[in-house]
């Protein structure tokens, strides 16, 4: 096998029964927008998608359905009607091009009675690389083959029926044949395209309060978590909050039953062989999708719900000037008034009128210094005490929660485009050379809030960064004529 293409990425989405989707395809461009009427699954696509996404991270498959999409059974297809032993479940899978040629990854999840996955299978170069089948309904485990083309030509082996089969192959598959090779390189692609995710849902209410106290965190206890995760999974943290799971290596209990050492020892390394960092089963800013309860946040790292993102701008703007640049450019399209620059500044919290008068000139560019303007209510300020405001020039300083929701998640998801994962709280792989991954950008109602002017100056900034091969983007839209006449823009249409 073999790809022009050096960065793996996901080229098709396949949702053969998930929510109100059957026998769906999708293929993915390097700029993808879906559209259509509310009920025909935009959204649905999405959580399949970083369902995958988070397995592929090494996440336990009760953790990653249920702070997705709140429980197993909202995953299964509306209609499907249980067996004779009352088993409903759901299926999705992905395609993935690299250097290994295209690899196809399916899923088949048990939903109910209890949550585990029954069959996965991985393929690529016109073989079969794995399978895993339940063949115990007693144990916590399925029951793995993979391609092995030397003197036996299959390895059988268990594998923990709560985790993604495909991370944990570097633990199993020795590399000593050309068929072990071949698995390892495959399982790697895959892992890699679905471990550049990046879920990113700006919400402008929990970014206008996270100046509260000067703490820059924002939403805990508010049933969503900190990053402004999905309501319903069941406990007080979001997709990307705070909250403790299950630790790495330990026995994992899923609804419904307990876990015995059948999933323990082998869960241990779900992350596989290509961790960028030793990640814990329960997330961790490190891991992309959480942190442990206690753990202290890397505000230097943008989240999901972009409520650190003073911080973020007082560090990007010191270490790309020219990003920076680009990023001002954009805001000052999409803003009302005079835009001459975007930098954050120090701040006091519980300052009042001006506030930090009179403090220490501004950190970032594209702009002159100076006092702050009026203080909102609730800034949007960091955790040491760092607030972003707009220069408008003759017109003073505007601090950014000031601004409209349209422009607030503009301005979040311009800067997530215009950086890399290095800036962004995820995990990619860290073997494998920044050079060749590319990040992908999951944006579920991209132009929310937006006007049509703002929601295409975005699309317009994402043509120019996708072009360059770093980052992709899936995204949801209302309104598909806001990239009417723009290269490189594929909108795959849903119906109801």
């Amino acid at each position: 096998m073999h790809s022009d293409s050096v960065r793996p990425a996901v080229t098709e989405l396949r949702l053969s029964a998930f929510k109100s989707h059957r026998g769906v395809t999708l293929p993915l461009s390097p700029l993808t927008l879906l559209s259509g009427g509310s009920g025909s699954g935009k959204s649905s696509a999405l959580q399949a998608y970083e369902i995958l996404a988070r397995l592929g991270s090494g996440e336990s498959l009760s953790r990653a359905v249920g702070e997705v999409a709140g429980s197993p059974a909202a995953c299964v297809p509306a209609g499907a009607h249980p067996d004779e032993q009352g088993r409903r479940g759901f299926r999705i899978g992905c395609t993935v091009d690299g250097p290994a040629g295209p690899v196809s990854l399916d899923l088949a999840v048990q939903a109910e009675p209890e949550l585990r996955i029954v069959g996965e299978r991985l393929t690529g170069g016109g073989e079969t690389l794995l399978t895993t089948a339940l063949t115990d309904p007693t144990r916590p485990a399925v029951q793995a083959a993979w391609h092995t083309a030397g003197a036996t030509p299959v390895t059988r082996a268990p594998l923990p029926d709560d985790r993604l089969g495909t991370s944990l192959l570097p633990l199993r598959v020795a590399g000593k044949t050309a068929g072990q090779r071949l698995v390892l390189a495959a399982a790697e692609q895959v892992v890699v395209a679905l471990r550049s995710a990046f879920v990113c849902d700006p919400r402008p209410e929990v970014m206008r309060g996270a100046g509260a106290g000067g703490t820059g965190v924002a939403g805990e206890g508010d049933g969503r978590g900190a990053d402004g995760g999905r309501p319903g999974a069941g406990r007080a943290t979001g997709a990307h909050g705070g909250g403790a799971g299950a630790g790495r290596g330990k026995a994992v209990s899923a609804p419904g039953r307990a876990r015995g050492p059948g999933g323990a020892g082998t869960a241990a390394g779900a992350a596989g062989a290509w961790g960028a960092r030793a990640r814990k089963t329960s997330g961790g800013e490190a891991g992309g999708w959480g942190r442990e309860a206690g753990e202290p946040r890397d505000e230097g790292r943008l989240r999901s719900s972009c409520d650190n993102l003073p911080t973020v701008l007082q560090r990007t703007s010191r270490e790309c000037a020219r990003r920076h640049a680009v990023l001002v450019a954009a805001v000052r399209g999409a803003c009302a008034g005079p835009v001459e620059g975007l930098r954050a500044v120090p701040w006091q919290p519980g300052g009042t009128g001006d506030g930090a008068a009179g403090a220490p000139a501004a950190v970032g560019s594209g702009g002159s210094t100076g006092p702050h303007g009026a203080q909102g209510a609730g800034a949007v300020a960091g955790a040491a005490g760092v607030r972003a405001v707009l220069d408008r020039g003759e017109l003073g300083e505007l601090p950014v929660e000031q601004l409209g929701d349209g422009e607030l998640r503009f301005l979040a998801l311009a800067l997530v485009l215009l950086t890399g994962p290095d800036v962004l709280a995820m995990d990619p792989v860290g073997e494998v050379p920044s050079a060749h991954q590319q990040m992908t950008v999951m944006a579920d109602g991209m132009d929310r809030c937006m006007d049509r002017r703002q929601a295409r100056e975005l699309v317009s900034l994402a043509v120019r960064m996708t072009e360059r091969g770093h980052v992709r983007l899936l995204g949801t839209v209302r309104d598909p004529s806001v990239a009417e006449g723009l290269p490189g823009v594929q909108v795959l249409h849903l119906e109801a």
